[in-house]
């Protein structure tokens, strides 16, 4: 099938969340992996609840909160300065390799970021991996909404202008893939992991094992 929209989760789709180690690493050598991985974890947890609840918060203000519990967690004091730091490097992320060669290798392709990132973050984060051209970017903090929701695919199909059917959506994390299917659009889970699909009712189109594999 001919697809005129490919759409892209940002964190851990594109860019490598846990690429923060580095910096991590500097000020807490031994606790690098644990503060990353309660960090990603605490990030999507805590917006979930947020959407849960009703109760939004921006993604910038809900990654700083998930930041001081994982350091808590892990017994670290959360100075001022660390979490500056630390926070900071969400616009340093590392994009995976084979990001920078899609434009290349799919120049008639139309390729848009859809996140729950502020554009604060997102922005940012493009410049700084001179990747500002290759994306159009849409963020659900412009309604105030996180994904899964329906209203957050609803935003991103508006702002396309393209029927359902015509979008692939790609993303490493089931929830947002499971929230792209039910809402109608066809799917790719990215799996660098090889992990095992899980038991959530539904199947994405496609599973693939990086963005070499782009479905046409």
């Amino acid at each position: 099938m001919s697809y005129k929209a490919y759409v892209f989760d940002a964190y851990g789709t594109l860019f490598d969340v846990h690429s923060v180690k580095d910096k991590i690493h500097e000020i807490f050598p031994d606790k690098s992996e644990v503060i990353s991985q309660e960090w990603r974890s605490r990030q999507i947890h805590y917006f979930l609840v947020r959407q849960l609840i009703q109760g939004y918060e921006p993604f910038d203000k809900i990654t700083r909160w998930a930041l001081l519990d994982a350091l808590a967690y892990s017994g670290e004091e959360a100075e001022k300065e660390t979490v500056t730091t630390l926070m900071k490097q969400y616009e340093k992320l590392t994009p995976y390799k084979e990001v920078s060669t899609l434009a290349k290798k799919h120049a008639e392709k139309k390729f848009t970021i859809f996140s729950n990132g502020t554009r604060d973050m997102l922005e940012p984060l493009l410049r700084y991996n001179q990747l500002t051209q290759m994306f159009g970017l849409l963020s659900a903090n412009d309604q105030q909404i996180f994904k899964p929701h329906p209203k957050a695919y609803q935003y991103a199909q508006d702002e396309l202008g393209e029927k359902k059917d015509e979008i692939l959506f790609f993303s490493s994390n089931p929830w947002d893939i499971a929230g792209a299917a039910q809402f109608g659009f066809h799917t790719a889970w990215v799996n660098r992991s090889q992990m095992k699909w899980p038991e959530l009712g539904s199947q994405p189109d496609y599973i693939i094992q990086n963005l070499n594999e782009l479905p046409d």
